[in-house]
């Protein structure tokens, strides 16, 4: 990069600090899910913010929305929610001269930033109506093709606790999630900053700081961070460490796993990585963001097998042991 594309690079970075630090101010827990988040904005992927209740999930996603000034809707997934609820409908109006048409009322996924609350209390039927816009950021309803506005940012949120009337989301829709965010519980420290900013009063709404044009060039700066060929063979390795059946894999993931990463893992490590090289300031990919973002981007993608689920072994502890392998 030369002179000009750094200066450019700090000037957006800047303004991502500032982001960082005005949504601290209103989600009082951990800044590795806070980070976490601002990767999957600045990479343009989707989140999954998996916690208890009561931990910020959704004061988390607000704080973001409220922060960057775009449109912003929340959707409380229930079991008796249609896919219409999200994505539209056609209404039959009639005109004043008697005449009847169809006109699409569009759903509240034509947003920006789209918050899917407790995503797994969906029917599949329900859920599968996000997975085109997702991947593809446009719906097709009624055979027609509408796009989204752009930036267009998923966040779903799940409560691992509580399983029943549940509908846990297949492979296919977890795998369109660039990061799968684990809110864990606050410290002492963090549980006394939380107690003191607690009143009955509705707090004021922050002054946005970056608008979808903005977004929109941060990410397409970030999507030119180079990541060197070394870079790219460690993904790959990793990739492949968490698959039992490959050479790569260690011992822990042949006993436990019974299907790994897909390439859409590799890619994911990949984009959260730029991301994190850019907040860091930096103008390459290196490994120490690799190490960073690869459990967020690897957990919701490996099925453990019968052993795996029976000895109680954690996705993490799995995508721990690749990222050993990934490094010989």
């Amino acid at each position: 990069m030369n002179q000009v594309d750094e200066a450019t690079l700090e000037h957006h970075r800047s303004a991502c600090e500032q982001l960082r630090a005005r949504i601290a101010e209103r989600f009082l827990g951990s800044e590795d899910a806070l980070e976490q988040l601002l990767l999957c904005l600045l990479a343009g992927g989707n989140a999954l913010i998996e916690g208890a209740p009561g931990l910020g999930k959704t004061t988390l996603v607000r704080a973001v929305a409220a922060s960057l000034g775009m449109d912003f809707r929340r959707v409380q997934f229930t079991p008796d929610l249609m896919p219409a609820d999200i994505l539209g409908a056609r209404l039959l109006e009639e005109d004043a001269a008697g005449r009847r048409h169809f006109r699409f009322q569009e759903g509240p996924v034509f947003t920006h930033v789209l918050l899917a609350d407790e995503v797994n209390r969906a029917t599949p039927r329900t859920q599968s109506a996000l997975l085109e816009a997702m991947q593809e950021h446009q719906v097709t309803v009624f055979g027609e093709t509408r796009p989204l506005p752009r930036p267009f940012f998923v966040i779903a949120t799940q409560n691992p606790l509580e399983m029943e009337g549940t509908y846990p989301l297949p492979e296919a829709q977890l795998d369109r999630f660039l990061l799968k965010i684990d809110v864990a519980a606050p410290d002492a420290d963090d549980l006394v900053r939380i107690l003191e900013a607690t009143h009955s009063q509705d707090q004021a709404e922050p002054e946005a700081l970056l608008d979808a044009s903005r977004v929109l060039e941060i990410q397409a700066l970030v999507d030119t961070l180079p990541a060197s060929k070394a870079i790219l063979r460690r993904i790959a390795r990793l990739v492949r460490a968490t698959h039992p059946e490959a050479d790569e894999a260690p011992d822990l993931v042949r006993r436990c796993v019974r299907h790994g990463a897909s390439p859409r893992g590799g890619q994911s490590i990949l984009l959260a990585a730029r991301s994190r090289a850019f907040l860091a300031g930096r103008l390459h990919v290196s490994d120490e963001d690799i190490d960073a973002v690869a459990t967020p981007a690897l957990r919701h993608r490996i099925l453990l097998g019968y052993e795996g689920e029976a000895s109680g072994v954690r996705p993490d502890e799995l995508v721990a042991a690749a990222l050993d392998a990934s490094c010989g």
